[in-house]
């Protein structure tokens, strides 16, 4: 599990192909990796890979085309957002994250708002009931707050903080970005899906 709070702006520098995905080499910089052992968790880009190797500041990891599939960010060199998974008693800075996406979205307008930036993006429409006007959903690894809903768009204010500190700086209209719902989202549908199948049931 993760919190959304991005630790530190890594870079992919290498992306090697394998039988069944890629092979990404990630240089996390000044990042501290005396807590990060072979097999540990880490959310790339939002996206939560499995340590295959460490070489000094180097991380490795082998991504599936099943993973690929699904997300963005993780195919060429480049900036990438990285946090380290959460120990039991750490601060939840942001929200509970699994980093398992759930679909990737369209930005649609990224503008700055006095010293924010509104981010609008479009998601799939299959995740739209689960984004909530000022509930949490976490683009490309970053825990944000939702402004507003509009069918399946919905806006973002970010602070500068935000923006300094992320990739997130670096999007523009037509880019696509990593999307994780809410989980109690996910819960709160089972839920009431447990139930009206409990009804069906006893109707029959």
């Amino acid at each position: 599990m993760f919190s959304g709070i991005v630790a530190t702006v890594g870079r992919i520098e290498t992306v090697s192909p394998l039988q069944d995905g890629v092979h990404l080499t990630v240089d996390t910089g000044a990042w501290d990796l005396a807590d990060v052992a072979l097999g540990d968790s880490v959310a790339c880009n939002g996206v939560c890979l499995t340590v295959v190797s460490i070489d000094g500041a180097r991380l490795s990891f082998d991504v599936s085309h099943e993973t690929l599939a699904c997300t963005v960010g993780l195919t060429a060199p480049g900036e990438i957002n990285l946090e380290k998974a959460l120990r039991l008693a750490d601060r939840l800075g942001g929200h509970l994250v699994s980093g398992h996406v759930d679909g990737t979205g369209e930005v649609l307008s990224f503008t700055p708002v006095a010293e924010s930036h509104e981010l609008v993006i479009r998601a799939p429409r299959e995740l739209a009931p689960y984004i909530a006007r000022k509930g949490s959903i976490t683009v490309n690894g970053v825990s944000l707050t939702v402004n507003w809903v509009r069918g399946s768009d919905f806006s973002i204010n970010l602070i500068p903080h935000t923006v300094a500190v992320t990739t997130l700086k670096h999007l523009v209209a037509g880019a696509r970005v990593n999307l994780e719902v809410d989980l109690i989202a996910r819960h709160v549908e089972r839920m009431l899906e447990w139930q009206r199948e409990s009804q069906e049931e006893s109707a029959r």
